[in-house]
């Protein structure tokens, strides 16, 4: 048995013969136990404790360089806290990644020599009974798990951990840290209690009893992260927490894509997905007069002769959203845009075609394909792929129009898609809540051309983002006409849309734009 391995089990001795101890001291013992003055029985306790206490604590010459980075989720659809080990990896720390692999992480992360994942497995509860047994009892399998894992790896001089989620990790982590003389660092990403609101409701109990133990447990960690100035002032006035706001950067693969990467990775998705396909979009045989040496997708086509690859001048709009599908995110105003989308190019409106990406994994997915699966378009197709954490930076640096419908549980937190969207120079149409930090600001669209290039329709100036706020459905499909006219240089009025909108009783307010 290996030394850490010992240090547990003296531990779990050291608590059994304390309790013992205290039945010999209350006179209550039973008859089972040896008649042993309950002082030896303390005594011996508290020997095993402070030996215990000595190999869970005991340093080496590396102790200082290690730090153990714990995600209570999917590591692969943790970009942050990859980033986060990254970073360390590069300032020569060695990173043990304790995490769920449901899905790949990065490459770099794989490829990076300080980095170690150590993966657990989600573990379930009784699966019998009411949910609030069954989360109960995972909560409680789960804390055991954490703490033999992080008891019986090396000596970490830091554990850093996201919340959320934090249940049971803020304990379990804190006590650990106890334990063997480790620092907690939490980086704050949101309130878990809220996330858990959005489906239970605020006064459920187990959303108050979540509130509480993020109260009471996350004062004491050593050190705190957060991803917003918002969500800094809020800590220090409601929580009596000192935080630090690190604020997300897109890492450097989020960059407009070379064409040529484009067209390979159009040329891969066409395999699963039609959308993709030159034939695909409107599911007709390719004209025969074309030329048949050239290898087209939807998007894109390349020229053999000298390897060429430029943008078809028919091709559809790309339009992306990423999602985890869950409660506060809602894709029924992205659906009802792109309906109302259809209805403009059906009425006559000069508008491309529109492919709509929205990739990711979560609980809703199935619900919203098969709200997708009802839908009739002609001129817009919407697909659901799960990206590879290489192929997602390509297809995001390849498209026309982001789309963000993250509603902040918290009114806090910063959606990092957002963030990864204008390191690819890409515009966004996001869900308005309230953002306190001056690095964003809604830009209220007056004059879509003043930028940089036909692509780039998001302003950047002074260090500042300007997003377009959408606060209803009419106002997102409205930013979607005119984003896309400016992309594909198509000279319509956006009075065009009003008009169209109110024709059929919409109520245009373009002051939103």
């Amino acid at each position: 048995m290996s030394t850490r391995c010992w240090s547990f089990f003296l531990l779990l001795l050291a608590a059994l013969l304390a309790g013992s101890a205290a039945l010999l001291a209350a006179g209550d013992a039973p008859d089972c136990f040896l008649p042993v003055p309950a002082v030896l029985v303390t005594a011996l306790a508290g020997l095993l404790t402070l030996l215990c206490g000595w190999r869970l604590r005991r340093r080496d010459g590396g102790t200082e360089r290690r730090v153990c980075v714990l995600v209570l989720g999917d590591v692969g659809r943790s970009p942050r806290m990859q980033y986060h080990a990254l970073s360390l990896s590069r300032h020569l720390y060695h990173v043990t990644v304790v995490g769920f692999l449901d899905s790949k992480p990065h490459q770099d992360v794989l490829n990076q020599q300080r980095i170690r994942i150590l993966p657990i497995t989600e573990v379930r509860g009784v699966q019998a009974g009411p949910k609030l047994l069954r989360y109960v009892t995972k909560v409680l399998v789960q804390s055991l798990q954490l703490l033999r894992v992080l008891l019986s790896m090396e000596l970490q001089a830091l554990v850093l951990m996201q919340n959320p989620p934090g249940l049971p990790g803020i304990a379990v982590a804190w006590l650990v840290c106890v334990l063997r003389g480790s620092r907690l660092i939490v980086d704050w990403h949101n309130y878990g209690y809220t996330i858990m609101a959005l489906s239970h409701g605020p006064a459920h109990p187990v959303v108050r009893l979540a509130r509480w133990y993020e109260h009471f447990f996350g004062p004491l960690a050593s050190d705190n992260l957060c991803v917003t100035n918002a969500m800094k002032e809020d800590l220090q006035e409601n929580w009596n927490i000192r935080a630090t706001t690190l604020y997300d950067r897109p890492a450097s693969i989020f960059r407009e894509t070379p064409l040529r990467l484009q067209h390979e990775l159009f040329r891969r998705l066409g395999h699963s997905y039609p959308e993709f396909c030159f034939r695909g979009f409107d599911g007709s045989d390719p004209d025969p007069d074309l030329d048949l040496d050239l290898e087209r997708t939807a998007f894109s086509v390349r020229d053999p002769a000298d390897d060429s690859v430029t943008l078809r001048s028919e091709r559809p709009a790309l339009l992306l959203s990423s999602t985890s599908w869950t409660e506060d995110e809602d894709f029924s105003i992205l659906l009802k845009a792109l309906e109302d989308y259809e209805g403009f190019i059906r009425a006559g409106a000069s508008l491309p075609s529109l492919v709509c990406v929205i990739t990711g994994k979560g609980p809703q997915k199935e619900h919203y394909r098969r709200i997708i699966d009802s839908l009739h378009l002609e001129h817009v197709q919407i697909c659901t792929p799960w990206l590879e954490a290489e192929d997602y930076p390509v297809l995001l640096g390849s498209a026309d129009l982001g789309v963000c419908l993250h509603k902040s549980s918290s009114g806090l937190d910063l959606p990092m898609k957002v963030v990864d969207m204008f390191g690819c120079c890409l515009p966004v149409c996001a869900v308005h809540f309230r953002w306190s930090d001056p690095k964003l600001r809604p830009h209220r669209h007056t004059n879509a051309t003043q930028q940089k290039t036909s692509r780039m329709t998001s302003v950047q100036t002074d260090n500042e983002f300007h997003v377009p706020f959408c606060s209803s459905v009419l106002s997102l499909v409205l930013n979607l006409c005119v984003f896309l006219c400016v992309c594909f240089s198509v000279c319509v009025s956006p009075l065009q849309f009003a008009g169209a909108g109110e024709a059929r009783g919409e109520r245009a307010d373009l002051q939103r734009l």
